[in-house]
């Protein structure tokens, strides 16, 4: 059943409901968040900016960073009185957090009314339904929904009506879910599940309704995005057919697995022209010992070579990656053989994170657990070095002029900000460019793609002017 044939008793009292949805950690759950904001749409709510306002409050956790559990249990603590105040208030915790910890949440947390894993938000109006038929027997509702039916969320995905784009001309589209390499350090394939494609039909269809409502550049997103196949076809095969749609200006793909790569998506960064030239790239480590350990099954000669082959493929590229400092058995080593790989691959950015302990890994249970203090010490040497080479790869934009698609009025005064073919917000005055004030030049710059003239770089973002 679609969630549009889901109609819950709220969208039929006559009374219209609010909610408040907070979003915690990756773009999946940004997306995710969208979705279940629609979804709470067909069944009568609609969004407001504060969980203050609202009759429904859900929060959207993320189970990768430190203590990410605790944070959610803090954030109940501060609704609880909310919920004292609105006695008929619903309070759901949905995404990672709430697949890993499943029951154990309403038992510490008895101001929750709703839990529900990341695979089952299309459920949300009948589970609104359950909610009100408990609280209409007297009993308090202690609704669990941990399963993985993410075949059934993708199908239910095409049946939710978008709503118009007014605030930016790009977009995610999730195309893949779930994780089967089973990192030590990572929770992915436990809170997500196996690794499951959508459709490639049902997401060029989102894609063309997308551009239908006027976004012009589309993310790819998936746990493992490279692994998407479908019928026959992969990622290159699909990122081809999105490139047809008239009216997409830009592609692009995340999160990737270096085990995943394979020769047509290397080449389709040289064939695709509406591919951009930036990749998100994981490596975690550049010690063989800590890959090994990591349960990564490459070595640090294997991503090295990947990343020359995709640079042959296009020049331009960025590449961007995420690495854990501090991993369990980690030797100062393996820390300079970390530190050798970025000088010999360079990044134009990267995410970098001291290892902490999830529950249920394996590496969790790890005896060589490096001190925090080491860990710190590790992280801010490698900070160093990533933030020089991305403010190096900025400095290395000056002068050129590049492709800039304007997205929001930026926070600096009378500017307007975009970005890059290779990710970058680029600020540009619009003063200079006759328009009087920030709608003017939301109205008349959001969606356009314009050559700009890059005049001055920062350590996170490049100015210029509009090249006319």
């Amino acid at each position: 059943m679609s969630i549009n044939d889901q109609h819950s008793k709220a969208a039929t009292g006559g009374n219209e409901k609010t909610c408040f949805i907070k979003t915690y950690g990756c773009q999946m759950n940004v997306y995710d968040s969208q979705r279940m904001e629609e979804a709470l749409a067909a069944a009568g709510y609609r969004p407001v900016a504060a969980a203050e306002n609202a009759d429904m409050v859900i929060l959207n956790t993320c189970h990768i960073r430190e203590k990410a559990a605790e944070k959610v249990y803090s954030e109940l603590g501060r609704l609880k009185p909310l919920k004292q105040q609105n006695k008929n208030m619903v309070i759901g915790v949905a995404g990672c957090v709430a697949q890993a910890e499943g029951a154990e949440i309403i038992a510490r947390a008895p101001v929750v009314d709703m839990v529900f894993g990341p695979q089952t938000f299309q459920q949300l109006p009948a589970m609104l339904d359950e909610i009100d038929d408990t609280r209409a027997r007297g009993d308090k509702p202690k609704l669990v929904r941990t399963d993985f039916p993410a075949t059934e969320k993708f199908a239910a995905l095409k049946a939710v009506a978008r709503k118009p784009v007014t605030r930016s001309p790009s977009a995610f589209v999730t195309v893949q879910e779930g994780c089967d390499k089973f990192c030590t350090f990572c929770v992915v394939p436990y809170t997500r599940g196996e690794e499951v494609s959508r459709a490639s039909g049902d997401i060029i269809a989102e894609a063309r309704a997308l551009v239908a409502e006027g976004v012009s550049e589309i993310t790819l997103l998936g746990q493992n995005v490279n692994a998407w196949e479908f019928e026959g076809v992969r990622l290159d095969g699909l990122l081809a057919q999105l490139g047809e749609i008239e009216g997409l200006a830009r592609l692009r793909f995340t999160t990737s697995h270096p085990r995943d790569m394979d020769a047509a998506l290397i080449a389709a960064h040289g064939e695709n022209d509406k591919l951009m030239p930036y990749l998100h790239l994981p490596v975690q480590s550049g010690s063989d010992a800590i890959l090994k350990a990591m349960n990564r099954k490459h070595s640090a000669a294997d991503y090295i070579e990947l990343t020359k082959k995709f640079r042959g493929a296009r020049p331009d590229l960025a590449l961007s990656s995420d690495f854990i400092v501090g991993f369990p058995g980690e030797t100062e080593a393996d820390f300079e053989a970390t530190l050798a790989l970025v000088e010999e691959v360079t990044y134009a950015q990267a995410f970098s994170f001291k290892y902490s302990p999830r529950p249920g890994t394996p590496a969790a249970d790890a005896e060589a657990q490096i001190d925090e203090a080491v860990k710190a010490a590790r992280l801010a040497r490698l900070q160093a070095l990533l933030n020089a080479q991305q403010l190096a790869f900025n400095h290395a934009q000056k002068g050129r002029v590049l492709p800039v698609l304007f997205d929001k009025p930026s926070k600096n005064g009378d500017q307007m900000s975009g970005r890059s073919p290779y990710l970058q917000p680029v600020h540009v005055p619009f003063s200079a460019l006759g328009l009087d004030d920030a709608t003017d030049a939301a109205n008349a710059l959001r969606g356009r793609i314009l050559p700009v003239e890059i005049t001055g770089t920062h350590a996170n973002s490049l100015s210029g002017i509009v090249a006319v």
